[in-house]
């Protein structure tokens, strides 16, 4: 079913070219109604380009104002109102669109969504989560980037959210939670995630323990937490391993001649196993916990990253997982209450 949904046209290192091609491209191929929001000549000149794709589906919202990269998240929100980004939750918050994407500075999207759009009820920090391949499937990953120090029950709180879009998104039916640490025995890690793991003991979730690093790949979890400083150094170091074994691969296809017709041969199977890893495939990461649909996206998303995003935001509108969300912590709401 079509949905609106708000994108941020000045995000990214490449928009506002890219943001419009993509949007033409989920216009055209899903039906959504989608409001780019930028300034409007700079946005009207690159939807003259992209002709009729979209045509009916896009629409311009003006916002005089850009975030760039290097500016402070919070002044941004104080000093610059008409900002794209804020434009566009603002558009969220009044109900013009039930979702928002963006792909420019990632800790203004998360504050600005933070305090536009609000959180739900009974979350107190939303979470950057990331949707990962592993070897037998799908799994998420969250925190990775907005909550450096938080509290033990913020990572039970992730670990909700977690599973149920794991249930929900990916479809597992009984996602299996590890909290991220040190080892595997519960005896390990810090004051942190050894409260939250008790926690989460107590709750009805599939909660296998803590996980290690490993485990974020080879499918042992469906859902790994951890606070946002470990989630974004690692997956960090996680992306740089992935850009340098391409380089390295490429490197070595292109050395001699038995390996260029190796490569020949071999051709699908390399292209089958970079969609399986091309971040664009996954269009952007989720900030669960927001009232509304948030999709950060990464700075250098193509128009492919684009699209995706927008079938991931709908994905959430349209499977209702903030209302599982709600759900699901008004009911642990009320057993506290017992």
């Amino acid at each position: 079913m079509p949905v609106v949904i708000a994108l941020d046209a000045m995000g990214g290192d490449h928009a506002p070219r890219v943001v419009v091609e993509g949007a033409a491209a989920a216009a055209r191929e899903w039906g959504h109604h989608l409001l780019l929001v930028g300034r409007r000549d700079d946005v009207a000149r690159e939807l003259s380009v992209a002709g009729d794709a979209g045509k009916g589906k896009l629409e311009v919202v003006d916002a005089a104002d850009v975030i760039t990269m290097h500016e402070s998240p919070v002044l941004a929100l104080r000093q610059k109102k008409h900002s794209s980004i804020r434009v566009a939750c603002h558009l969220v918050r009044e109900g013009a669109a039930r979702g928002m994407i963006s792909a420019g500075n990632t800790g203004a999207v998360m504050v600005t969504a933070k305090v536009v759009m609000g959180t739900l009820q009974g979350i107190e920090r939303p979470a950057v989560m990331a949707v990962l391949p592993n070897l037998k499937g799908r799994s998420v990953w969250l925190d990775v980037g907005a909550n450096v120090q938080p509290r033990p029950e913020h990572l039970v709180q992730f670990a909700i959210m977690g599973q149920i879009y794991a249930r929900e998104i990916l479809g597992v039916s009984n996602p299996r939670v590890g909290v991220l640490s040190v080892g595997e025995e519960e005896s390990k890690g810090n004051s942190v995630t050894k409260e939250a793991l008790g926690i989460l003991r107590g709750t009805p979730m599939n909660v296998i323990g803590n996980v290690e690093g490993r485990d974020i790949f080879n499918g042992n979890a469906d859902v790994v937490v951890s606070d946002g400083f470990t989630g974004n150094v690692s997956l960090k170091a996680i992306e740089s391993v992935a850009e340098m074994l391409a380089v390295m691969l490429r490197q070595e296809i292109g050395a001699t001649l038995p390996s260029r017709l190796g490569y020949l041969l071999s051709r699908g199977a390399f292209q089958r196993f970079r969609r399986r890893i091309d971040y664009a495939e996954y269009g952007g990461m989720p900030l669960l916990g927001v009232r509304g649909s948030a999709i950060i996206c990464h700075g250098r998303s193509s128009a492919k990253a684009i699209k995706n995003a927008v079938r991931a935001a709908a994905e959430m509108i349209e499977h209702r997982v903030n209302d599982r969300i709600q759900d699901v912590m008004s009911a642990q709401r009320a057993l506290q209450a017992v």
